[in-house]
C-alpha cells in the first residue's frame, strides 16, 4: 500500500511538473510556435583572451572561458560560468502573450570568430534578433531587436525585463578568503558603485536608483552587464552564500528592466565585460565601450575607502607596475615596496622615536619634580607639572603621535591592495606556492572554529613579529612613563600582546602575500627602532635639552604653550570651581 501511494505521489508530481512546463511554454506558443522546437547547438566566439559559447536554445551567452589564467586544477583557462550554472533571459510582455527568450530556439547566422546573429522567427513573419560582436579582448558588444512585432505590444510599451542568474564558481584554493571578495556589484547612474554584502544572504534587494551596470564579481574575475540606456530603478539583486566544499561561492540573481522599442527602429544595446579584475586592464578595456559613459568599471577592483583608495590609486599601483616592469618576482616586489615605504616614512618615524627618547632621558627629572603629587586628587597638578617641565625643555609629548598615525593608512592601503592584486595569483616565492591565498604548513580535513582546516606559516610569522614589535614598543614607552602611568602601562601591555593572537584568527585564511608584507613591514620597523636606539646618545640628547631649558629659563617672556597651557588653564578652572563649591557649602 505504501509503495502504491508513493508511486501515485510521484505520478502526480510528474503530472504537475509537465503541466507547469506546458504552461511556461504556453506564453509563446501562439506567436513563436515554430521556435519552440529544435536542437540546441553551441556557437563559439573567440579571440586571444576569451572563448564565449552561445546556445541556440535561448540565443544568449552560455559559457565563458578566460584564457591565459590557470584554473583551480592548474590547467590553463578559467571557466567563469557555463550553461549549468548561468542563464540570461529576456522577457517581453505582449498584449495577449509573453515572449520569453529562454524557451525559444534561435537560428545562427553571420558566424565568424568575432560576430554572431541569433534569430528566432515568429509565425507572423516577424522575429527576435540578437547581434553579437566580440572585441579584441574582454568586451562583448550586443543588441536585441524585435522585427515586425509592433502590433503585439501595447502602444505605450517601452520596457523589457531581464533575469540574469549565476552560481559563482570557486576559482581559488582559499574558499573563505575568496568568498570575502565575491559579490554582486553595481554602479548607480548618477552615483558611485556599491555591492551586496559578501557575508550575509540578500534576496531581491531593491536598488532605488537607475543603474549603468551590474556585475557578478569573483575575487579575480568578473562578468559585468552594461546597458546603454541604463537599467531602470528598483532592480532586484540577490546574493546567497554557498556551503564550503560545494565548489561554489554564491548564488547570484539580477532582475532588471531597460528600454525597448517595439517598432524595431531602435535596438536595445548592451555590453559585457568578461575578464580579470585588473585595474589598469579594465581602464583600457573601458575605452572600447561605444556608450560614451564614464562606467568606472575599474571599481570592480576594491582599493578601499576614499583615503586608502587614493593612496592605492596614485601611489601603490604606479610603484607596483614600475617594480614588476623590471622583472622581479612578486615576493621581491612586496619586499621592495615595503622598503620604499619605510624610506618615505623614516623621517616621521625618527621624529616619533626622538620625541620618546627625549621623554625617556627626562624621566629622572620628571620623577623628582612630581614626587609630591602621588595622591589621586593631585593627578591634575602632576600632569600640569609634567607639561610645564616638558615645555621648559622644549619637548612635546605628542610630537610622535601624528607621524605614527600617518602610517596607519599605508597599512590599510596594502590591506586592500594585496588581496585584489591579480598579479599575485599563482605566483610562488620561497616556500609559498601561491601568494594570493594561504600557505599551509599543516592541513586537516575538519573545520575548527576560529582556525579553519589549516595553519598558515606567513600568518604565524606575522603574529610572532607583531608580538616582538609590541614588546619593543611597550618597553620604549615604559621607559618614559612616570608614576601611575607606568602602572597603567603594565595593564595595557597585556592588551597589546593579545592583539597578535586576535590577528592570527583573523588572518589565518588571508592571502600569504598580505601576511608576508605585514611580516616584512614589522621586521623592518623593529630593525629601524633597534638601530635608532643603538645610535642615540642619551647623554648628548640630555645635554641638548638642558641647553634648551637654560635658554627658556633666561627668557621670562616665553609663555607656556600647547598642551601644557591647556592643562594649566584646566587646573585653574578646576580650582576655581572647587572654591565656589566650598563657598556655597559655608553659606
Amino acid at each position: 500500500m505504501q509503495q502504491d501511494a508513493a508511486k501515485k505521489q510521484k505520478a502526480e508530481a510528474a503530472a504537475r511538473k509537465a503541466q507547469a512546463a506546458a504552461a511556461a511554454q504556453g506564453d509563446t506558443t501562439a506567436l513563436f510556435y515554430a521556435a519552440l522546437n529544435g536542437k540546441n547547438q553551441p556557437v563559439v566566439l573567440k579571440n586571444d583572451k576569451v572563448e564565449l559559447t552561445f546556445n541556440t536554445k535561448g540565443g544568449t551567452l552560455a559559457k565563458a572561458v578566460i584564457k591565459n589564467f590557470e584554473n583551480l586544477n592548474d590547467q590553463m583557462g578559467v571557466t567563469l560560468f557555463d550553461e549549468n550554472t548561468q542563464q540570461m533571459n529576456f522577457m517581453l510582455a505582449g498584449k495577449s502573450e509573453n515572449i520569453i527568450t529562454k524557451d525559444l530556439f534561435f537560428t545562427p547566422s553571420n558566424v565568424t570568430d568575432s560576430t554572431l546573429t541569433m534569430t528566432a522567427l515568429a509565425g507572423n513573419g516577424g522575429s527576435i534578433e540578437f547581434n553579437y560582436v566580440l572585441g579584441k579582448d574582454y568586451m562583448l558588444h550586443f543588441n536585441m531587436k524585435a522585427n515586425g512585432l509592433q502590433g503585439m505590444f501595447a502602444p505605450n510599451y517601452q520596457e523589457m525585463s531581464i533575469e540574469w542568474t549565476d552560481l559563482a564558481r570557486q576559482q581559488e584554493k582559499g574558499f573563505t578568503f575568496e568568498n570575502r571578495y565575491t559579490s554582486v556589484t553595481y554602479k548607480e547612474k548618477n552615483g558611485g558603485t556599491d555591492y551586496l554584502s559578501e557575508t550575509s544572504e540578500k534576496i531581491d534587494e531593491n536598488i532605488d536608483e537607475a543603474l549603468d551596470w551590474v556585475a557578478f564579481k569573483n575575487q579575480f574575475f568578473s562578468a559585468a552587464l552594461i546597458a546603454k540606456d541604463e537599467f531602470a530603478a528598483n532592480s532586484l539583486l540577490t546574493s546567497i552564500p554557498q556551503q564550503k566544499g560545494s565548489g561554489y561561492l554564491k548564488q547570484f540573481n539580477a532582475k532588471l528592466k531597460t528600454a525597448f522599442d517595439p517598432t524595431g527602429a531602435k535596438a536595445t544595446e548592451f555590453e559585457m565585460y568578461i575578464g580579470p579584475n585588473d585595474f589598469r586592464l579594465i581602464k583600457d578595456v573601458e575605452q572600447q565601450s561605444a556608450f560614451g559613459k564614464d562606467l568606472d568599471l575599474e571599481q570592480l577592483v576594491n582599493l578601499g575607502w576614499w583615503l586608502v583608495r587614493w593612496i592605492n590609486r596614485w601611489f601603490t599601483i604606479y610603484v607596483f607596475d614600475w617594480l614588476t616592469s623590471w622583472g622581479f618576482s612578486m615576493g621581491i616586489v612586496l619586499i621592495l615596496i615595503t622598503l620604499l615605504l619605510k624610506v618615505i616614512t623614516f623621517p616621521m618615524v625618527k621624529k616619533s622615536y626622538m620625541s620618546s627618547a627625549k621623554m625617556r632621558v627626562l624621566k629622572p627629572k620628571l620623577d623628582e619634580a612630581t614626587k609630591q603629587y602621588d595622591k589621586p586628587e593631585d593627578q591634575m597638578k602632576k600632569q600640569q607639572a609634567m607639561m610645564q617641565l616638558y615645555s621648559q625643555y622644549g619637548v612635546s609629548p605628542l610630537g610622535g603621535c601624528l607621524p605614527m598615525l600617518i602610517q596607519f593608512p599605508i597599512w590599510m592601503a596594502m590591506f586592500f591592495f594585496v588581496p585584489n592584486a591579480i598579479q599575485l595569483r599563482r605566483e610562488s616565492f620561497l616556500w609559498i606556492s601561491d601568494l594570493s591565498t594561504y600557505d599551509p604548513i599543516i592541513e586537516w580535513g575538519t573545520q575548527i572554529w576560529g582556525i579553519g582546516d589549516h595553519l598558515s606559516l606567513t600568518c604565524i610569522l606575522f603574529c610572532v613579529a607583531n608580538v616582538l614589535y609590541s614588546y619593543m614598543t611597550m618597553r620604549q614607552q615604559r621607559d618614559q612613563m612616570v608614576g601611575q602611568q607606568a602602572e597603567q602601562m603594565k595593564m595595557m601591555q597585556w592588551m597589546m600582546y593579545l592583539m597578535p593572537v586576535m590577528f592570527f584568527f583573523m588572518f589565518n585564511d588571508y592571502s600569504s602575500g598580505l601576511n608576508f608584507y605585514y611580516f616584512i613591514s614589522l621586521f623592518f620597523s623593529a630593525a629601524i627602532m633597534w638601530t635608532l636606539r643603538k645610535t642615540t646618545n642619551d647623554e648628548k640628547l640630555l645635554a641638548i635639552l638642558e641647553a634648551k631649558y637654560k635658554e627658556n629659563k633666561n627668557n621670562p617672556q616665553k609663555k607656556t604653550s600647547g598642551l601644557a597651557a591647556r592643562l594649566e588653564a584646566m587646573q585653574k578652572q578646576a580650582e576655581e570651581l572647587q572654591k565656589q563649591r566650598m563657598n556655597q557649602q559655608k553659606r
